[in-house]
């Protein structure tokens, strides 16, 4: 694969099929995420809101005119480190075919210097812990386990009875 000719761009509503298509290929995805035609409702409205918040870019990685890769980058403001910014960088995913190829390390590098321009402070990530070479990836970039993450699942935005 010809690195040069990726490009990083914010998503557009067209793109959407692909990015679900994208976040579903994997063993974790492949759990959680539905491709339907036409797509939930629930994934237009979520586009919507990320596309309409100036503090989340979706962003894909386009190689010709093919989506090889998408992450969501979030600017998140702080009180903490002096009332500093912070990005956070979730839902990353290359295509099957471009793994292993640097497009993974392009798009991180894009989006760390995007945090840099808006101004962050920080850059943080969270990874499932069945992903060990995903951690690894992160690692090899840079990024240290400093905290201990933790996760509470809601059953339709209340507390679950489980």
């Amino acid at each position: 694969m010809n690195e040069s000719t990726i490009k990083f761009r914010k998503a557009i509503r067209t793109d959407l099929e692909r990015i679900v298509q994208l976040l579903a290929d994997d063993p974790l995805g492949s759990q959680r995420e539905v491709l339907s035609t036409p797509l939930a409702r629930s994934y237009v409205q979520a586009f919507e809101a990320i596309a309409e918040d100036e503090n989340n870019e979706l962003v894909v990685a386009q190689q010709g005119a093919t989506i090889i890769g998408v992450l969501q980058l979030t600017f998140i403001p702080y009180l903490t480190h002096q009332g500093s910014w912070r990005a956070l960088i979730e839902g990353v995913r290359v295509a099957a075919e471009a793994r292993s190829a640097g497009v993974g390390r392009q798009l991180f590098t894009w989006a760390i210097r995007r945090a840099s321009e808006r101004g962050c402070r920080m850059v943080q990530l969270t990874s499932d812990k069945s992903r060990p070479d995903a951690i690894r990836f992160y690692e090899s970039l840079g990024f240290v386990a400093s905290h201990e993450g933790m996760k509470l699942q809601l059953a339709h935005g209340s507390v679950s009875d489980a």
